[in-house]
Formats: C-alpha cells, structure tokens, sequence
C-alpha cells in the first residue's frame, strides 16, 4: 500500500470522435499523472506506461480524483483495470461527491477559481490538440496542474468541511462535505 494517491489522465480522442459519451472507453489513455501524499511525489505517466499506473491504482489506500468513477476508470478498463467494491471502496470522487451534495454537477474550473483562486491551465479539447501534434510533455504539464488543483481542492475541503463555487448568478456560494 501507499497511502493517498491523487490521479487524473488525459485521453487521445474526444467524445465526439468515438460516437459520444457513452463510449468513454475507447477514447484512449494519453497521459496521466499521480500525486503520492505520503512521498510527496508527482508520477508522470505516458500511453507506454499505463501498466505502471494501474499498479499505483491497485496499491493505493486511498485514490482521489475528479470525475474518477464514471470517466478516468472507464478509459482505463481497456487497458485492464477492474472496477471492482475494492476499488470502488478506495476511491473518492469529488465530482460525485458535489453531485451528490447539490443535485448537479460542477466542472473543477470552477471549484478551483471559487475556493483556491487558481485557474485551470487548459481543457481536455486542448489536451486532445495536444496529442494530435506529439506534444505530450504539455499534456502532462497539465494533468500534472489539475492533479495539483484536484489535491488542494480535497485537502481544503478536509480541513474546512466545505468548498465554494459560483452559482449561476456568478455568486461565490459554500457547499459542505464531508472527505
């Protein structure tokens, strides 16, 4: 085991380019990126690599991500990972959580803007250009950043019990949780 582990990934294709979204697993890993809280380590990894990440998955106590149950997982099933109770039990999904706390989803752009005052640097239709072009050192210059905004987000709300986000109205509003 190695204690809490914040991930995301990067894909080579976009919903639109597999017919929709209901077709997440054959979108493609490209890139992705681990943050180990106890070694205080970032983890690059690239498409040849996906085998090495899926062992930092499955040895992980606790694995935090944004959207990690119905996206990240799904586009790493392809490459073997089973998303099992185990699994399932071990992950914490902040996207799911906010869902579940407000009723509707809200993109970490804005969690990130409301709560930490920090931007995303870029987006996944950007990621995909990116991989289009062989640029994947930007690709994972990014995941690295949103791996980096998705812990702070998780270690605020720990420590408050709440985030912040703006409403439709642009108003900074609170939401509680509990991770």
């Amino acid at each position: 085991m190695t204690g809490t582990v914040i991930f995301d990934l990067e894909t080579k294709r976009l919903a639109a380019d597999v017919g929709g979204w209901s077709n997440i697993e054959k979108m493609g890993f490209a890139a992705g990126v681990t943050y180990n809280e106890v070694l205080d380590e970032y983890v690059r990894y690239s498409e040849n690599e996906v085998e090495l990440l899926l062992d930092t998955i499955h040895r992980a106590e606790l694995i935090v991500g944004f959207n990690l149950l119905r996206f990240d997982y799904v586009v790493l099933r392809p490459y073997g990972l089973r998303v099992d109770q185990s699994l399932r039990r071990k992950s914490l999904d902040l996207l799911l959580e906010i869902h579940n706390a407000l009723g509707f989803r809200l993109g970490l752009g804005n969690l990130a803007e409301a709560t930490l005052g920090v931007s995303k640097s870029a987006d996944g239709i950007q990621s995909v250009q990116w991989y289009r072009e062989g640029e994947i050192e930007k690709i994972l210059d990014y995941c690295e950043q949103d791996v980096r905004v998705t812990y702070d987000l998780w270690k605020y709300g720990s420590q408050h019990g709440h985030v912040l986000y703006r409403d439709r109205l642009n108003r900074v509003t609170r939401v509680s949780v509990d991770w």
